[in-house]
């Protein structure tokens, strides 16, 4: 049995001091029935907890530690850094360096603003479309998550479908008056929205690949088919790629599904982990943003130079080692392979959905392309389950609608025994 005294003790108290004693709803573990774990270090592959349990650690701060934990090339330039000054509420050569490297590595990329989170990235971006456009009206997907500001808190995924919250108290109407909402993977609902609202749609945003209801791949033509919208009605197509951005590749999803998006958002792993996001595109749509236009942004901690030494050493990484893609893909796929044999060995009714080195195991045996489906999914047999790796040593997300993140740190034996203790519980069901 894994310890927890220490946990529980600091569960203890930080529930006196903080909401649900957390600074992020999902880490409350409420979901899946557990006492949350409060981690004290992690190193490459596994994180070790306040009660010194260590765990192969599938969860990667939600995906931006895609080289693992604690990765030395990375603590060197943090540490260089550190020695020259923590913030300067100025400008810095490293804020350029960042620029020039994401605007090189992502074409569609043609300049771009840091920002300190992927909420903060998508909602600037969103500003940004209405003010290119002069339309109010934004399409956004059920069951996608773009952060928490008020607009988009509309049928979000993440955590929001764990606390069984349809909606969040505090929004007031107004705010979201003008977001529509699509089913993903069904772009009549997408057309009759244009159709409906005709010369008032200022962009469509959406995961390319949805991450925040679990795992969901587009349909073939899905994304083909919302660009060529996008285009027909004067609408910019938003590709939030906080979690897919630099993980399918250096291109993330658009590289791999060949669209070019208006706009594209991006989150920590533009930061090696460190807090900070960007958004990004087309220069003549960037270029109104201020001080050269009329779209007010700013951020006083914005390019931050500890972040961007960070962040500029992880992409240099995978840049020049493209090899490290081949390895995540390769180890994803070994993870699907082993999950889905064990279940038909088993006889138990599953769904696996992933793409690259993002998997999701869902409880549910119709398969799962949108909102609705993933709801179908059992969140009971998924807290049993996540509660049967954690004791045998796997740290997966406390939630049936998140994902399953593969660093390459990894190894084939780090896989292979996560896929024993999956087959370990799925004999005992």
């Amino acid at each position: 049995m894994m310890k927890t005294e220490n946990s529980k003790k600091l569960k203890e108290r930080a529930e006196r001091v903080m909401p649900g004693g957390v600074n992020s709803p999902v880490r409350a573990f409420n979901a899946v029935n557990e006492i949350p774990r409060f981690i004290e270090k992690a190193k490459g592959a596994y994180i070790y907890d306040a009660d010194g349990n260590k765990y192969t650690d599938y969860v990667g701060s939600w995906g931006p530690l895609i080289l693992g934990h604690n990765d030395g090339r990375i603590v060197e330039a943090v540490k260089k850094q550190l020695e020259k000054g923590m913030s300067y509420g100025a400008s810095t050569e490293l804020e350029v360096e960042m620029a020039e490297l994401m605007t090189s590595l992502v074409p569609w990329c043609e300049t771009v603003r840091m920002v300190n989170s992927g909420t903060e990235a998508v909602m600037s971006a969103v500003r940004l479309a209405r003010g290119f456009t002069g339309r109010d009206k934004i399409i956004k997907f059920d069951g996608c998550y773009h952060g928490h500001s008020d607009m988009l808190l509309v049928k979000a995924g993440s955590g929001v479908i764990t606390q069984g919250i349809p909606s969040c108290l505090g929004v007031p109407k107004g705010c979201t008056a003008d977001t529509l909402t699509a089913r993903y993977n069904d772009i009549s609902s997408v057309q009759r929205l244009f159709d409906e609202f005709p010369g008032e749609i200022a962009c469509v945003v959406t995961e390319p690949v949805a991450g925040n209801m679990g795992v969901v791949l587009p349909k073939d033509g899905f994304l083909k088919q919302l660009r060529e919208l996008c285009t027909k009605h004067g609408a910019l197509l938003i590709f939030d790629e906080v979690i897919t951005g630099f993980r399918l590749g250096i291109g993330g999803a658009a590289e791999k599904f060949g669209i070019r998006p208006d706009l594209v958002t991006y989150g920590k792993i533009i930061g090696g982990g460190m807090p900070v996001g960007a958004y990004g595109g087309r220069k003549d749509i960037m270029s109104i943003v201020s001080p050269l236009g009329g779209v007010y942004q700013a951020g006083t901690l914005s390019g931050n130079p500890v972040a961007m030494a960070a962040g500029i050493t992880q992409l240099k990484i995978l840049r020049d080692e493209p090899q490290i893609y081949d390895k995540i893909n390769a180890l994803g796929e070994r993870l699907r392979a082993g999950i889905r044999s064990a279940a038909d060995k088993s006889g138990i009714n599953i769904k696996v959905n992933g793409i690259g080195s993002l998997t999701t195991v869902f409880f549910n045996d119709t398969g799962v392309s949108d909102y609705d489906t993933a709801l179908l999914s059992d969140t009971g047999a998924y807290s049993a389950y996540f509660s049967h790796m954690l004791e045998s040593g796997d740290y997966i997300a406390p939630s049936q609608f998140e994902a399953m993140f593969v660093s390459a740190a990894h190894s084939e034996r780090d896989i292979d025994d996560t896929l024993s203790h999956i087959e370990g519980f799925f004999a005992k069901l």
